[in-house]
């Protein structure tokens, strides 16, 4: 098989396929993450305390985290067009409907059910990595994937602050607009999904019939490498549990960050969440969007994921621990260097479970691994609450 051919069937893949799965992680992240951005306002206007905005933001991921693993099964059984499609139009409609979750009766419930459609979304992209692209290129192309992280935390900052100031318009808050807006994007992305998205590469309309069969061929040579291909296979892996516990450890960073820092930026400048603190925290995520650029496909390069994994990881404990004992600018560097450790990663992470599984082992271990990590999302509100208490400050 000539390697040309290959580098071809990847580089269309790659054109194909990257900007749709950036779009609707930018999506996603948005989707899931812009209470973020609301919580001040929302709280005010609502009553909501501390506590029920902290169980808010994390029973989204105790449903999303025990939905993982049978939502990726089935998206193997149905296909992922169809799969990926409607749980899009459907957390669409749920993000815009927190519009009018104004009651914490309301807000829980749309959390909820927000977790359960989003439960499949991203095992669901790490599976479609797998099944389109070799793993000599995985780094590099979940590194382009994870992009929408960074992405969308630099482009939802100041999109969401700007929406935030809509306040008013037709008697209805700014986060009533935020949360209709950018819920109905997804809406439209959704159905977008089942227009551009083929199954697997035996059904691309994109790839001729030799492309086609390069590709296969290869996935295949890499498949009779993998020792387990069970459902049975993954939940037995000692090594599957090590990157479950290690996965919990970096959400419980990923999302502390996510959900709490407009408003620690904002004590950090000493105003309230609004245009200006978003735009300044949108700063790290750029940061965060170059470092997810370069890293991974470092990784690549050399081959090397384990070393690269930990020290990227090291990085940001340490961007985080030093974000809240120095003064605003260091905390803010101290704080871009948090972002990049803990997007950047992850696409090094997601490599090793897809060396090291197949077939049904693999859409079940992604979505067992990707189950701990769901819980650290859990975790990471709930402990940020208990530090801001017990710091009493939310540069904490």
């Amino acid at each position: 098989m000539s390697n040309t051919l290959l580098e071809s069937v990847v580089k269309k893949n790659r054109a194909r396929l990257i900007p749709f799965m950036l779009a609707l992680y930018v999506l996603a992240f948005l989707d899931r993450s812009n209470i973020g951005f609301a919580k001040e306002t929302y709280q005010l206007d609502t009553g909501l305390s501390n506590e029920a905005y902290a169980l808010g933001a994390g029973i989204f991921f105790v449903v999303y985290a025990f939905l993982g693993v049978p939502a990726n099964l089935l998206m193997r059984k149905f296909g992922a067009r169809k799969w990926i499609g409607c749980t899009t139009l459907l957390w669409g409609v749920l993000s815009a409907a927190m519009a009018w979750a104004d009651t914490e009766a309301k807000f829980l419930l749309v959390r909820t059910l927000l977790g359960a459609a989003e439960a499949g979304f991203f095992p669901g992209m790490i599976y479609l990595t797998s099944q389109w692209f070799p793993q000599q290129n995985r780094a590099s192309i979940m590194g382009l994937f994870y992009m929408g992280a960074p992405l969308a935390l630099t482009l939802g900052s100041p999109l969401s602050g700007a929406l935030l100031e809509m306040h008013g318009l037709m008697g209805h808050p700014g986060w009533f607009w935020m949360f209709v807006i950018e819920g109905l994007l997804a809406v439209a992305a959704g159905a977008f999904t089942f227009f551009w998205l083929d199954d697997s590469p035996q059904h691309a309309r994109f790839l001729s019939m030799e492309e086609k069969q390069a590709l296969i061929s290869e996935l295949a040579r890499e498949e009779e490498k993998k020792i387990a291909s069970r459902l049975s296979d993954a939940l037995r892996n000692g090594r599957v549990w090590q990157l479950a516990l290690i996965y919990l450890t970096i959400q419980v960073a990923v999302y502390g960050l996510i959900f709490f820092l407009p408003t620690q930026v904002a004590a950090l400048l000493g105003t309230k969440v609004g245009f200006v603190a978003s735009v300044v925290t949108a700063i790290p995520w750029v940061a965060a969007l170059f470092g997810t650029w370069l890293i991974p496909r470092y990784s690549d390069r050399t081959g090397e994921r384990r070393n690269i994994a930990a020290l990227t990881l090291l990085a940001a404990a340490v961007g985080i621990a030093v974000s809240g004992l120095v003064a605003p600018v260091l905390a803010i560097i101290a704080l871009c260097v948090a972002a990049v450790g803990v997007i950047a990663v992850q696409p090094v992470f997601w490599t090793m479970p897809t060396q090291l599984l197949s077939g049904t082992a693999l859409a079940a271990g992604i979505g067992f691994v990707n189950l701990f990590g769901a819980i650290g999302g859990f975790l990471a509100p709930l402990l940020r609450v208990q530090a801001e208490t017990l710091f009493a400050s939310s540069a904490a």
